[in-house]
């Protein structure tokens, strides 16, 4: 982990040399020597359902004496250098971001918004009468006072840690503060003298990454913005599995939250950094995230929400101190998470509404955020329709035979020759493609690239299948064409199965070729058609039959072509140019509800307003996910695809087998 690899090596076998087997780069300067600690691994503890696999530090060599010295000078005594750890029985490694020669690519930026600045705390200064004899009204009661008969604010209490800083802050400066109130309700904390400057954290938890933006709350301006990989997918890569986790061990919920946390941590510490400001002078944060990792967050068991009927411990927004979530920013921040549609359609969700609004429009729009949970709404200017839909790991690279995550090295673009039934492929890292490696005389490459495919990312897989249709490679089943014949097609007589070489040894990192095999369409298959089916659903409640816009959500999304997603048919028929990714748009949502406390409010009202469609207890799912099976779909039109698919080779006609079945029924 993070990448997601598994592979079987030889016993005796150094942790570095088998992630190498794998394709995972270890940073190492030393050589393996021992000396730098660059290589620093985490052996996970316990038994992992999703990986079958029971894991300990046990099955590694003890550790030499040379390596404990210097793994406890570092501090880190619980880790190993993966140069000298010697496999010896089943192991899931965790390679920390630190470790991570080629680091995780987390693609979840924000976009420019225009957002009226008006965040739920407020910094006044005032001037407080001084303590004299005989007067007994105490400092709170003076600056009380003092905010009512200047800025008119009334009933207001007080946070413990600012009143325990508050006669200090009083007499540093001769009796002026600024205090800083969270909605106009409660002085949160006060700052000797006069202080013009806010921060606030807006936090996107998501599966598979969790990404921070800190904001000035007077500007509006983004100040840093860190992400890093959310280190619950050690645990479980969906969230069926991480509930499974939680369900199936004592300390499941406290190991996966104690995680996330450190991880809002580690990225508000990082933003602080960037903007040198201390974490404690960020006195507000906004989180967002999907059912189960606001469940986890927040320190409540997600197990009701792991079958039906699907119930949330709370719907609607929360507001909670910072401090009881375990959250080191100041301590008199509020923590507050947008509420949450039904079911496994989360408080990102509404972000993304928040962000985007398309309810406001009057247009018929499908906006789709796509990870291991795709979440779909369908709006109008009169309705709202959500729902979501199990589409795993696959578009992230997960259950691919030779998938990974995002990272230098990973296919994200394919090309295939509809007449050669060649592939040419970009990695993430290299701006040329495969087929320009060996051309010195090209723009972009004089040498071969400095570093190969290692793997195949989720932009890359889709590109790929729907590249293999075009091509008649594969049929509308999904199925590998027999009569095909090229240097690029490897076919298993004994198993009769066929795979595709997209990349040769000569290409690869481990110097074995990237194939992609029938199992592998298979598993993207089941994700798109589990997508698909869910869109259905809502057209079909909408009582619509077109749409006229998309919206891809998502760092996923930014990343996936219009045309290759329409003829994999992992989203209805519509005009390619009405087909638009929007980036992080829950990210965008959760900053503009830190900026504008209104914005709040706006999303408890969408929440309460929007229609949740079950999926999973929907009588219509099951035949529309299996008609959703089919290239780009078994019976939907796709009109706005037809001078594509006209003018491809893809093949059309039932496979051999097929027919003889149809014969013999038919007789």
């Amino acid at each position: 982990m993070p990448s997601g690899r598994r592979e079987q090596v030889e016993d005796g076998q150094t942790v570095m040399d088998a992630a190498r087997k794998v394709g995972v780069e270890i940073e190492s300067l030393c050589g393996g020597r021992q000396s730098c600690h660059k290589c620093r691994v985490i052996v996970e503890e316990g038994h992992f359902d999703k990986h079958a696999i029971s894991s300990s530090s046990k099955h590694l060599s003890s550790p030499t004496n040379n390596e404990i010295t210097l793994l406890k000078k570092l501090g880190t005594p619980e880790q190993r250098l993966s140069c000298d750890a010697q496999i010896h029985g089943d192991l899931l490694i965790t390679i920390p971001e630190s470790s991570q020669a080629k680091k995780q690519i987390i693609r979840k930026k924000v976009t420019n918004r225009d957002v009226v600045i008006d965040p739920v705390i407020k910094q006044y200064y005032v001037t407080v009468r001084d303590a004299q004899l005989g007067v007994h009204r105490g400092d709170w009661g003076r600056l009380q006072d003092a905010l009512e008969t200047q800025w008119d604010l009334v009933d207001l209490s007080i946070d413990i840690h600012a009143l325990r800083k508050l006669q200090a802050a009083l007499r540093t400066e001769n009796w002026s503060v600024t205090a800083i109130v969270w909605n106009n309700r409660e002085v949160i904390d006060v700052q000797p003298g006069h202080k013009d400057s806010m921060y606030g954290l807006a936090v996107d938890v998501g599966s598979t990454t969790v990404a921070g933006y800190l904001c000035d709350l007077q500007s509006g301006n983004i100040l840093a913005t860190e992400a890093l990989m959310n280190p619950q997918v050690s645990y479980g890569e969906d969230l069926m599995s991480r509930i499974s986790f939680v369900i199936n061990r004592a300390d499941g919920l406290h190991l996966m939250n104690t995680a996330i946390i450190d991880s809002i941590n580690e990225l508000a510490n990082r933003t602080a950094k960037l903007a040198r400001i201390h974490p404690r002078r960020i006195h507000d944060i906004v989180l967002v995230g999907n059912t189960t990792m606001t469940h986890i967050f927040l320190g409540i068991n997600p197990r009701e929400i792991g079958g039906a009927p699907f119930a949330l411990a709370n719907r609607d927004a929360i507001d909670i101190k910072a401090r009881d979530l375990g959250l080191r920013l100041n301590p008199g921040a509020y923590a507050h998470v947008l509420p949450s549609q039904a079911g496994h359609v989360g408080a990102d969700n509404v972000a993304v509404l928040v962000a985007e609004q398309p309810q406001c429009l009057d247009s018929i729009i499908l906006t789709v955020d796509i990870g291991t949970n795709a979440e779909i709404v369908l709006t109008s200017s009169k309705w709202m329709f959500s729902a979501s839909s199990p589409t795993g790991p696959a578009f992230e690279g997960g259950q691919i035979t030779s998938g990974m995550r995002a990272a230098p090295g990973a296919i994200e673009r394919v090309r295939i020759d509809p007449k050669t039934k060649l592939p040419r492929f970009r990695v993430i890292g290299e701006s040329c493609w495969s087929d320009q490696w060996q051309h010195r005389d090209n723009e972009c490459a004089d040498t071969k690239p400095s570093h190969l495919a290692s793997g195949i990312c989720g932009s890359g897989i889709i590109e790929a299948v729907a590249e293999l249709f075009l091509a008649g490679i594969l049929f509308p089943d999904g199925k590998f064409n027999p009569d095909i014949d090229c240097n690029a097609m490897y076919w298993d007589q004994e198993k009769r199965k066929g795979a595709y070489i997209l990349a040769t040894e000569d290409q690869s990192f481990s110097g074995n070729p990237i194939l992609i095999t029938q199992q592998d369409i298979r598993n993207i298959q089941l994700a798109k058609a589990a997508l698909y089916a869910g869109a259905k659903l809502l057209m079909m409640r909408a009582k619509v039959e077109h749409l006229d816009q998309v919206i891809l959500a998502g760092a996923f999304g930014s990343y996936i072509d219009p045309k290759h997603a329409m003829v994999l048919g992992l989203i209805p028929d519509c005009k390619i140019e009405n087909v638009h990714a929007v980036g992080n748009a829950a990210g965008d949502g959760a900053r503009i509800a830190l900026l504008n406390r209104q914005k709040r409010a706006h999303a408890q009202d969408i929440a309460e307003q929007i229609s949740y469609i079950e999926t999973a207890l929907d009588p219509d799912f099951q035949t529309e996910f299996v008609s959703a099976m089919h290239l780009p779909h078994q019976y939907d039109s796709f009109h706005n695809l037809g001078g594509i698919l006209e003018n491809s080779a893809v093949v059309t006609k039932v496979p051999r087998r097929t027919r003889r079945r149809r014969r013999t029924a038919n007789n």
